[in-house]
C-alpha cells in the first residue's frame, strides 16, 4: 500500500510540474503585483474602548503569554522588546533588539517570544520572563516566524523570497521558492506561508521538506492564524476580507467581507473566535469561525493605526498597538 508520505511526495512533484508549465506560459503579461500593507488610519473620532497608555515609538508586534502572565510589545527608537504587566501595563523589562520588528509570535506557552528583526536579518528568541536572548542570522528581512511541535522555527524572509528552518540557533534548511513570504502559520508538522507578492497560500511538509500545495489567496493577503487542526484564517488586506482555508487538502472554504483593510489577526485558546484589526477604520472585530461562513460577533473602536493585536486565552482581554501615536490599548470584555 502506498504510504501517506509517498502520496504527499507525488503530489509535490505534480505541483512542481504545474508550476514549471505556468512559468513557461508567458504569465508575466499582467501588471506587477505588490505586497499589501496596513491601510492608512484616519484620525480617531470615537473614543477607543478600554484603557490606553503611552509605550514608546511605533509599537508594532504584540503577543501575550498566559503561563508567565507577560505582554510583549516591539517598539523603536531605539529597537526594544518591552515586557509588560498585562493588567497595569507597567514595563517589567526592556530587551534591546538588533533591528526593526513588525510581528511577534510565541514559540510555545511560556515562551520564548519569536522576534524577527527585519533590518538585522536575524530571528531573536526572547525567553520569558527574564528576557534572555538567542539570535540567529537568517536571510534578508525576516518578517514573521512560528514554531512547530519539535521546537523548530519557521522564519519567512521577505526580501530573499525564502523560508529558513531554524533549530537550536542553527539554520537547518531553506526553501527558496516564494516571491515574498509574509505571514507564517504552523501545525505539528506543516507550515502555511502567505506569499504577499504572489497572493497565494503555500503549505510545506516539514518532515519531507517539500512544498505540498499552493492556492490563490485573494487580492493582497498578509497574515493568518490557525483556527483548528486543519483550517487557517487569512487577512486579505487589499481585498477587504478574511479567508478560510483547509490545509489538507489545501483549498479555500469560506470568507467574510470586512471593509477597512483587515491586517492584524490573532486567536485565543478557543480557536473558534478570531480577532482582526481594520486599519482604515480604527476598529477591532471578533469573528465566529466555527463554521465556514464567518460571522461578526463583536466590534470595538481602537487607537489610531491598529496594526497588531493580542488576546488572552479566554478571549476576555485584548491588547491593540496604536502604531501612529505610540500607544497600547487594553480592552476587557
Amino acid at each position: 500500500m502506498t504510504s501517506r508520505a509517498a502520496l504527499r511526495q507525488i503530489a509535490a512533484l505534480a505541483l512542481a510540474a504545474v508550476t514549471l508549465l505556468a512559468a513557461c506560459s508567458g504569465s508575466d503579461d499582467g501588471p506587477a503585483k505588490k505586497a499589501a500593507e496596513p491601510g492608512r488610519a484616519p484620525a480617531v473620532t470615537t473614543a477607543p474602548a478600554g484603557e490606553v497608555v503611552d509605550v514608546g515609538a511605533l509599537p508594532q508586534g504584540i503577543v501575550y503569554d498566559d503561563q508567565t502572565n507577560t505582554l510583549a510589545v516591539a517598539v523603536r527608537d531605539p529597537f526594544r522588546l518591552l515586557l509588560f504587566d498585562p493588567d497595569t501595563l507597567a514595563v517589567r523589562r526592556s530587551v534591546s533588539l538588533p533591528g526593526k520588528v513588525r510581528h511577534l509570535q510565541l514559540a510555545a506557552p511560556g515562551g520564548p517570544v519569536l522576534v524577527p528583526a527585519e533590518s538585522a536579518n536575524a530571528i531573536v528568541e526572547v525567553a520569558l520572563p527574564d528576557g534572555a536572548t538567542r539570535t540567529t542570522k537568517v536571510q534578508r528581512q525576516p518578517h514573521d516566524a512560528a514554531a512547530v511541535a519539535n521546537g523548530d522555527l519557521v522564519v519567512g524572509n521577505e526580501f530573499s523570497g525564502s523560508i529558513s528552518i531554524v533549530r537550536d540557533g542553527n539554520v537547518l534548511n531553506t526553501f527558496d521558492d516564494l516571491l515574498q513570504p509574509g505571514g507564517v502559520v504552523t501545525t505539528v508538522d506543516t507550515a502555511a506561508i502567505i506569499d504577499v507578492k504572489d497572493y497565494t497560500l503555500s503549505t510545506y511538509d516539514l518532515d519531507g521538506l517539500f512544498r505540498s500545495g499552493r492556492v490563490a489567496a485573494g487580492a493582497g493577503p498578509t497574515h493568518g492564524v490557525l483556527v483548528d487542526d486543519n483550517r487557517v484564517a487569512v487577512t486579505d488586506t487589499r481585498g477587504d476580507q478574511v479567508l478560510l482555508f483547509t490545509l489538507d487538502p489545501l483549498r479555500k472554504v469560506g470568507s467574510i467581507a470586512l471593509e477597512g483593510n483587515p491586517y492584524g489577526i490573532t486567536v485565543g485558546q478557543d480557536p473558534q473566535t478570531v480577532w482582526v484589526t481594520l486599519t482604515t477604520q480604527n476598529k477591532l472585530v471578533g469573528l465566529d469561525v466555527s463554521a465556514n461562513s464567518p460571522k461578526i460577533i463583536a466590534t470595538y473602536p481602537t487607537v489610531a493605526q491598529a496594526d497588531t493585536v493580542a488576546v488572552a486565552p479566554d478571549s476576555r482581554t485584548l491588547w491593540v498597538t496604536g502604531t501612529r501615536d505610540g500607544t497600547i490599548q487594553r480592552i476587557t470584555r
